[in-house]
């Protein structure tokens, strides 16, 4: 049940997370036999092109070194949807009106909350402490997670968090759904993100299937007297 309100401006949003958000080849073994070709699967998608730490800003790295971009990714569901899971840590805004991978199952880190005071608007960050119980109850500790944010960092912590736990194959989608921003002032897309992220690597959607979509729910509020 989503408890949390789905309101909020692009602006509002990455001023929240502006400072925390600062490849899939598989090797084909041409067997064509059932137990050859899910041995074949399992190492396309446990062997992506190779991005090293050394290839990501701090924020991005994570402690279990597993990284894919968004068109890898892609490529990793789409082989072995049975046994990959897409996890979108995003805020419930971002995952509703931005749009999201269309297999997705949605799990956020934090919320965005708001207060008015004096007149204005406050956002401010609410952390989801049942995050990992939540990723619990939809994967085993061995599972492929392919883990994606805005563009990489929220991703990097959500693993971080996963790893912690004792999951061993959570990669982080180091480029997000909305990817890196354009570096380039002569263009008319300087300063967006267009440069890579899912949005622009793979097909996306705007509508979500509720039962994926994990919450923890509210209790029932009691009836009034």
């Amino acid at each position: 049940m989503l408890t949390y309100p789905i309101a909020m401006t692009a602006t509002g949003l990455v001023l929240i997370f502006s400072d925390l958000e600062a490849k899939a080849q598989g090797i084909d073994s041409g067997q064509s036999d059932g137990v050859n070709r899910t041995q074949d699967k399992e190492s396309k998608a446990m062997h992506p092109k190779s991005i090293s730490d050394a290839d990501l800003p701090e924020g991005k790295r994570t402690k279990l070194k597993l990284y894919v971009t968004s068109a890898e990714a892609y490529e990793m569901s789409r082989s072995d949807p049975d046994n990959v899971k897409i996890i979108d840590v995003r805020t419930p805004e971002e995952f509703a009106f931005v749009g999201h991978a269309e297999r997705a199952w949605y799990v956020p880190l934090a919320f965005v909350t708001y207060q008015r005071d004096a007149g204005k608007t406050k956002h401010s960050v609410q952390w989801n402490l049942d995050f990992v119980e939540e990723v619990k109850g939809l994967a085993e500790p061995d599972s492929i997670l392919l883990i994606t944010c805005r563009s990489g960092d929220r991703g990097a912590m959500a693993v971080n968090q996963l790893a912690a736990a004792g999951f061993t194959k959570a990669f982080n989608i180091v480029d997000g759904v909305e990817g890196d921003k354009v570096d380039d002032p002569g263009s008319v897309f300087h300063g967006k993100r267009m440069r890579n992220g899912w949005k622009n690597s793979a097909p996306w959607v705007y509508g979500y299937d509720p039962e994926k979509i994990i919450l923890k729910e509210s209790p029932p509020k009691p009836a009034d007297p």
